[in-house]
């Protein structure tokens, strides 16, 4: 049975997805198989030995020690695109926060009109003037990134009658596909910082991405234009934003990651990191997780690793067999000393795949008998191997 550890409270919806006979399931649990984890800080805990696999129920990792756990063999997965809905929706709401002061106008309404009863409605006649917004149809939207969620904000504002811009040097096949054709390609970040009237930021945040939006790029951006960063808090600099918003350069800023320095500034709306704060985003990422989990202990099969390669054998286990997944360094010959520890041992091989990345690799090699441990030790003793794990049939 395996020994599932939940450090955040997971979405029963998703924990259901795992079999109650096969799986044990508990937030304080002993030596336990896997971790699911939503924004808990792993980052100095202390794992046990046992862990061979975490799954973070969301897209960031910024949470769990990715690289480290890569060097002892523990895969870490992440959901991407299960609550890209959920943030989508968020950035539209945030396009139309920025072009029209709805929450300024809904305080003055609250805070001035309340108590004068017949005069209510001449009074918001006279005082609507101040709260005078502008119209998102026709405008350019700059979007950086164009991921499961930057894709869906391009086509939606498609639909809403802007004209789209969209960047992304490492764009996959996938997000492609899904682009609008009317969503035009830059070349070059300053494209998007010189053309658009809204930007709208949807990358990690990485030495190359902090500070995207600083002092330097805001100078090349259009006067008034709105910025709307759901993303990460360090992409922008928010002491550059906010000496552009008091000169007049940015219009707006609307961002899910409050700090001191942008609280109190009418051109700034800050909230509580809602990105994917629904339960259907929830719910998604909680199933997407429990299934990378579920095919990872229970086949070997990576997907949707963030410090490992995708890789899954096509073929069941062997019957009576044995199916080896061994995490290595990414270095010369590994191969050669897997089939020639197996050979020694007069074990035949029936299906393997080898895959790689950046200075890691993970192996999967199907037996067609059971691997006994003393053959287990002689796998691990290879110089570059990290760890060996057996599953049977």
């Amino acid at each position: 049975m395996f020994k599932i550890q939940t450090l955040d409270r997971i979405s029963s919806i998703g924990l259901d997805n795992f079999s109650r006979d096969e799986y044990e399931i508990a937030s304080e649990i002993v030596n336990p198989d896997a971790i699911l984890v939503r924004s808990h800080d792993m980052l100095s805990m202390e794992l046990p030995q046992t862990v061979k696999a975490i799954a973070r129920a969301g897209a960031g990792t910024n949470n769990i020690p990715v690289k480290e756990l890569a060097q002892k063999g523990v895969i870490v997965f992440n959901t991407p695109g299960a609550n890209s809905n959920a943030v989508k929706e968020l950035v539209i709401l945030s396009l139309l926060l920025a072009s029209r002061p709805v929450i300024a106008a809904n305080k003055w309404v609250e805070s001035e009109l309340k108590g004068k009863g017949a005069e209510i409605a001449s009074l918001a006649e006279k005082g609507k003037k101040n709260f005078i917004g502008q119209e998102v149809k026709g405008k350019t939207l700059g979007v950086v990134g164009l991921g499961a969620i930057g894709a869906q904000v391009a086509n939606t504002a498609i639909e809403l009658g802007m004209n789209v811009i969209g960047y992304d040097p490492f764009l996959s096949v996938d997000a492609a596909w899904s682009l609008s054709r009317e969503v035009k390609h830059a070349e070059t970040l300053d494209t998007i910082f010189t053309k658009s009237d809204y930007i709208t930021v949807h990358v990690p945040e990485t030495p190359d991405t902090k500070g995207l939006i600083n002092a330097q790029s805001i100078r090349t951006m259009k006067d008034g234009v709105r910025i709307i960063n759901l993303a990460r808090g360090g992409l922008v600099n928010n002491e550059d934003v906010i000496d552009a918003i008091n000169s007049g350069k940015i219009g707006a800023l609307i961002t899910d990651f409050a700090a001191e320095e942008l609280l109190g500034n009418p051109k700034v709306v800050c909230l509580p990191h809602l990105g994917a704060s629904t339960p259907e985003a929830e719910d998604n990422c909680a199933v997407m997780a429990v299934k990378e989990l579920r095919d990872f202990l229970e086949t070997g099969a990576i997907k949707n690793s963030v410090n490992y390669p995708k890789c899954k054998m096509d073929e069941p286990i062997p019957q009576g067999g044995t199916r080896l997944c061994i995490c290595h360094k990414n270095v010369p010959n590994m191969i050669a000393s897997f089939t020639s520890v197996l050979g020694n041992a007069k074990l035949n091989i029936s299906g393997m795949i080898d895959q790689n990345r950046n200075d890691v690799a993970y192996s999967l090699i199907d037996v067609e008998n059971k691997v006994e441990e003393d053959v287990q030790q002689a796998l691990k003793a290879i110089e570059g191997v990290i760890n060996v794990r057996p599953i049977y049939n």
